[in-house]
């Protein structure tokens, strides 16, 4: 799955899985713009992936914001002349009960998850379709097939996304356009590396598989999705979850 001369974006890349997949993208010989509010966290990425050889510009941005996902976009464009590939990764959460969940914690969610999404899909798409080529991968989540206690507003943003996901692929395809999304299951991350060990051998038991995934396991699917190999799959949600949910 070489990536040779291609360009990619990826949005929440200063940390974890977004953080990966911008370095595998690059390995892959991918020139990239990872973006994040992290401004800090960015540098620390460009200087990972030009010191192995890549190419990479960071971009400071909050994708809820229109302008800033538009900004986004057109920086990749200024500094590398198209976008092959966009990978909506950012994502926060605010977790709570439905009783107790706070309007603002929804929408916060709801903005940065899905309304980022759409926004950076929108500013990408103009681009690729003048291309005509494309490549949108939609990180969204297992809890977004299955529900999770205490996560209605991110579940319903990760929901979303699949919905988003394929009526954006039934828009683009005809401009050689491909939109898919990957679903996550328990992966590896800070967060659950900090997790008593009885939470955590819970956790697992609910995974066929016997494990929590790999942030490599989400990056290798990315970059399929992102190949040309790929190139005749559309509007597909590919689970990567140890079998937690089928």
């Amino acid at each position: 799955m070489v990536l040779s001369e291609k360009v990619a974006v990826i949005t929440g890349a200063s940390r974890g899985i977004g953080r990966l997949i911008a370095v595998d993208l690059a390995r892959r010989g991918a020139r990239v713009v990872v973006s994040a509010r992290n401004v800090e966290a960015l540098d620390s990425l460009v200087a990972e992936i030009t010191s192995g050889g890549g190419e990479a510009l960071a971009v400071a941005a909050d994708v809820a914001v229109a302008a800033d996902a538009d900004g986004l976009l057109a920086a990749a464009v200024q500094r590398f002349g198209r976008v092959d590939i966009l990978v909506n990764n950012a994502g926060i959460t605010r977790d709570g009960l439905l009783l107790r969940m706070k309007e603002e914690d929804w929408d916060a969610v709801l903005d940065t998850n899905l309304k980022g999404a759409f926004l950076c899909t929108r500013a990408a798409a103009k681009v690729m379709s003048k291309q005509k080529y494309g490549r949108i991968i939609n990180i969204s989540s297992v809890v977004g097939e299955m529900g999770n206690p205490g996560q209605a507003n991110y579940c319903a943003s990760k929901a979303g996304l699949l919905g988003l996901t394929k009526s954006v692929a039934r828009e683009l395809a005809r401009r050689n356009i491909t939109v898919n999304a990957v679903t996550p299951g328990f992966v590896v991350t800070d967060m659950t590396d900090a997790l008593p060990e009885k939470a955590r051998d819970e956790l697992v038991s609910q995974i066929p598989l016997g494990r929590l995934g790999k942030p490599e396991d989400i990056a290798f699917c990315v970059a399929f999705l992102a190949s040309d190999q790929a190139g005749y799959i559309t509007g597909q949600v590919l689970g990567v979850n140890g079998g937690m949910h089928m």
